[in-house]
């Protein structure tokens, strides 16, 4: 019996969501190795940042390049190649035990991730109807993030018992076999299996990135992504486990339980973030900021704590790094709404180029400040977080800043172009409240 147009939909995205969990497996699996591949390939703080930055390099660096592909050659194509890219990355680092190629596998796997995210978006709007889109999108951000737990538990698993070679080696079959599922059962769009723009041209192609940056309801996307997400990035993809067992004493399995509840919180928060977004499209920047004072708020918290923070304070910690995820989606949400259909997939790669930004400078920044304190050994104290993780302080100064102005841009132009008045939270709020003033008054005097 042939699938109902909504199964449908739905079976399409769950084979694009696949290839994404499997992405984020191996965006983060440096991350739980950090320990064990400072061992492996001899390296202090700072060089094994690097790898991960490189990594972040390559992925922002494509995301806009990736963007113009996608809406020449569809998501089907560049989901298949970058899980076969990504899978070719992870076979490479289980067996080398040398700098060099440690850094080609993470720039294959920086590669074959820029190619997915955008493309399992770019899915959405051709699947799923308008009013479901945002809540869709946030699904596939928050779902996608499963992939954390399979890099935070069996990868660590493989890590800590049969050792490096067959823990790299599942990951890479990890991939081979989304990549298999992408080309069974994706599709473009529901009246075609492999949907062709037009032909690339420089000319288009300047003329499409040119119009999509100088909206500035795309920038307001860029600064949002670039604030809500880094420091859940840096957390999860190379600092966070390094951070609570070097630094809070933590065992690798209390650590490890930390990171799962970092993405439960995210994958319950994202429908809820989703559904406001649908709700009140012109709050949206007030959820983000409301999200960004959280994580600076938490982490200001544990940063002052004397000696090692208590367990309750640290999970209010990733309670409030998990809202980062979910937040930055409404960056792709800014891309949707502010460009029309046939630069979307660029739009969406200019956005999604802010948070990782971000978090390599953060990522690099932090691992020259634990060198630069340690010598370059391994051996941390919690002062030497203490000062290193200030820095996400100055990073959220700056995407804060970004967000104001491109905020104050992008309703000017709304107001130009669609003659929305989009008034301050505070004056609509005082208008709520002196109409319900009228009506009790009117109220009153009809009783009299």
């Amino acid at each position: 019996m042939p699938l109902r147009p909504g199964a449908r939909a739905w079976a399409v995205w769950s084979a694009g969501l696949a290839a994404y969990v499997i992405a984020v497996l191996h965006r983060t699996s440096l991350g739980v190795a950090g320990l064990d591949a400072q061992v492996r390939f001899d390296v202090g703080a700072s060089a094994l940042a690097s790898f991960a930055v490189l990594q972040l390099v390559v992925y922002a660096g494509l995301q806009i390049p990736v963007g113009l592909l996608l809406d020449r050659f569809g998501s089907l194509r560049l989901v298949f190649a970058g899980a076969l890219v990504m899978a070719t990355g992870q076979t490479l680092m289980a067996f080398t035990d040398d700098v060099g190629g440690a850094v080609l596998a993470r720039v294959l796997v920086g590669a074959g991730d820029a190619m997915t995210f955008i493309s399992v978006l770019r899915l959405v709007p051709h699947w799923f109807p308008g009013k479901r889109v945002p809540v869709v999108t946030q699904l596939t951000g928050i779902v996608g993030q499963i992939g954390q737990v399979l890099s935070a538990v069996p990868l660590a698993a493989l890590l800590a018992g049969p050792g490096w070679t067959t823990a790299f080696l599942g990951a890479a079959a990890a991939g081979v076999f989304v990549a298999i599922v992408a080309l069974v059962a994706m599709h473009d769009t529901p009246h075609t299996r492999i949907n062709t723009g037009q032909a690339v041209s420089w000319q288009r192609l300047g003329a499409d990135l040119g119009s999509a940056w100088r909206h500035p309801g795309t920038r307001l996307g860029l600064w949002t992504h670039f604030t809500t997400q880094f420091t859940g990035t840096v957390f999860a993809l190379m600092w966070g486990i390094p951070f609570l067992i070097a630094g809070e004493g933590l065992s690798r399995g209390a650590a490890s339980a930390l990171l799962i509840l970092f993405v439960l919180t995210g994958m319950a928060s994202g429908p809820v973030l989703g559904l406001l977004t649908q709700r009140y499209p012109l709050r949206r920047s007030l959820l983000v900021l409301g999200i960004v004072a959280f994580n600076m708020g938490a982490w200001a918290a544990v940063i002052a704590w004397p000696g090692h923070a208590p367990m309750p304070l640290l999970v209010v910690l990733v309670l409030a790094l998990g809202l980062g995820g979910p937040g930055s989606m409404i960056g792709f949400d800014y891309a949707r709404t502010f460009n029309p259909p046939s630069r979307l997939g660029t739009a969406t790669g200019v956005v999604n180029v802010g948070g990782f930004v971000a978090s390599l400078l953060t990522i690099e920044l932090i691992g020259l400040i634990l060198d630069a304190r340690t010598g370059g050994s391994a051996d941390y104290h919690i002062s030497d977080f203490r000062v290193a993780m200030s820095v996400q302080f100055l990073v959220a100064a700056v995407g804060v800043l970004g967000i104001l102005r491109t905020r104050k841009l992008a309703r000017r132009k709304l107001e130009e172009e669609e003659g929305v008045v989009i008034r301050p939270l505070r004056v609509a709020l005082a208008e709520r409240r002196g109409l319900a003033l009228e009506r009790a008054v009117k109220a009153k005097n009809w009783r009299d």
